[in-house]
């Protein structure tokens, strides 16, 4: 009896731990730092907005260009705020994280106040598209810095602090239940050499051949040994395939979709701040380095050089996309990492013309095709992470099936075990009578 109480205390703590990570990974923490991504690609898309609007400026002919920027920031401002009472909920008691976030919702709100006051400014001037007057101009120079130089880089350190919950629950939980999986074994093995045992004494102590009652348990004992060791090697796999294949992606196209949203403002801030061009273009080669990189000296030849690797050989990229298109192994996959890449070779293309145009010329570019490709290629980014978030789930649901169905059991298991000892012990005992 002992021996069968570690068997079945050593496999409702294992299958506690097993319920747990899933937890974690799939219900808590795991959708909470996607979340904390988000934050980075809604204030990001946020100024890149502002930027927008202040491009187009009062040309009738972008008019509803101009009310769908303003649209866009007014759903990314709500968005910004959900992340950041997500970003608070994870950071839980860890005051370095909640002074963070603390820091990211003081700034947002010192964000919008100088954004409000540039858009009022270039309404009042309503200049044709193109860059505004210079009080607009210093202005929104002030609001982007608060963004660029501190709202992103505290937003994205988020994003990997957060990270780190994850990565610590699921090597917690995996070597528990590794452990687990590794005690049951042995639990198991001693279970059944007591009951073996017990069968040999009753046979030769009382001259029974066998005790139909010991062998069901024996049979039930057996049974849950094997089922508990098979089962929890099973869900250590989930919670590597879940991590993997599925959170792991999730989050890192989450990041690429938020860098390339940042990208696509500095495509913007390129058009309206020609003093600065050279450093909005320095820093949209630097970012489109992080998202898919080749060697490239200059913007030009980056260019050329992600055309020829994406129509050649794709497994000879780095980067975010990079690593994502050369790893994953998801079943059909393929033509969607196919289409993501073909999409930012398309909108490379596209900035490439945009830069080689006119600035009259320049700006209906990025406000035409530019934004075209730029929606085609998020897009494309959008349908593989919904790739790997399905297969994130079905791990996860798979998951707690498979612990739900031994959970279940193992009340019933434990009783019938102990009934059936009894049961077959008993009337030797009675003997003694």
């Amino acid at each position: 009896m002992l021996a069968l109480a570690v068997l079945f205390g050593t496999l409702f703590t294992a299958a506690q731990s097993v319920r747990d990570g899933l937890d974690v990974i799939g219900h808590d923490a795991g959708p909470q730092v996607v979340a904390t991504a988000d934050l980075y690609f809604a204030l990001s898309d946020m100024d890149a907005q502002v930027a927008n609007v202040l491009l187009i400026g009062g040309e009738h002919r972008l008019g509803k260009g101009r009310a769908r920027a303003l649209e866009v920031y007014e759903r990314r401002r709500s968005d910004a705020g959900r992340a950041v009472l997500q970003s608070s909920a994870l950071a839980g008691d860890d005051p370095a994280e909640r002074r963070t976030v603390q820091a990211v919702l003081d700034g947002l709100g010192r964000y919008e106040r100088l954004a409000a006051r540039a858009l009022l400014l270039d309404e009042q001037a309503g200049h044709p598209a193109g860059p505004p007057p210079r009080p607009v101009l210093e202005v929104y120079r002030e609001a982007t810095d608060l963004m660029r130089l501190e709202l992103l880089p505290m937003a994205y350190n988020l994003t990997l602090e957060s990270g780190t919950v994850v990565r610590r629950a699921h090597q917690e939980r995996t070597l528990a239940v590794r452990a687990g999986q590794v005690l049951t074994g042995i639990a198991g093995a001693a279970a059944l050499g007591c009951l073996v045992w017990l069968q040999v004494f009753l046979a030769r102590r009382f001259r029974r051949v066998f005790n139909p009652a010991l062998l069901v348990a024996t049979a039930i004992a057996g049974m849950y040994t094997l089922t508990g060791v098979a089962v929890l090697g099973q869900e250590a796999g989930v919670l590597r395939a879940a991590k993997r294949d599925g959170f792991d992606s999730v989050l890192t196209l989450a990041r690429a979709r938020a860098v390339g949203s940042s990208m696509h403002g500095d495509q913007s801030r390129w058009l309206l701040d020609p003093e600065r061009a050279d450093t909005y273009e320095q820093t949209y080669l630097d970012k489109s380095q992080s998202v898919l990189y080749t060697p490239a000296g200059d913007l030009a030849a980056y260019q050329g050089a992600v055309k020829a690797a994406v129509d050649g050989d794709r497994a000879a990229f780095l980067g975010l996309v990079g690593q994502e298109a050369a790893r994953t192994n998801l079943p059909g996959s393929g033509p969607a990492v196919a289409a993501v890449l073909a999409r930012y070779r398309d909108f490379q293309q596209a900035d490439r013309t945009m830069r080689e145009a006119g600035p009259r010329r320049a700006v209906e570019q990025r406000m035409g095709r530019l934004e075209t490709a730029f929606g085609e290629y998020d897009a494309a980014l959008l349908g593989l992470a919904e790739l790997h978030r399905g297969a994130f789930d079905r791990e996860i649901g798979n998951g707690e099936e498979r612990i739900g169905e031994l959970w279940f059991l193992l009340p019933l298991a434990m009783a019938s075990t102990a009934v059936m000892i009894l049961v077959g012990v008993r009337p030797r005992l009675s003997e003694y009578r």
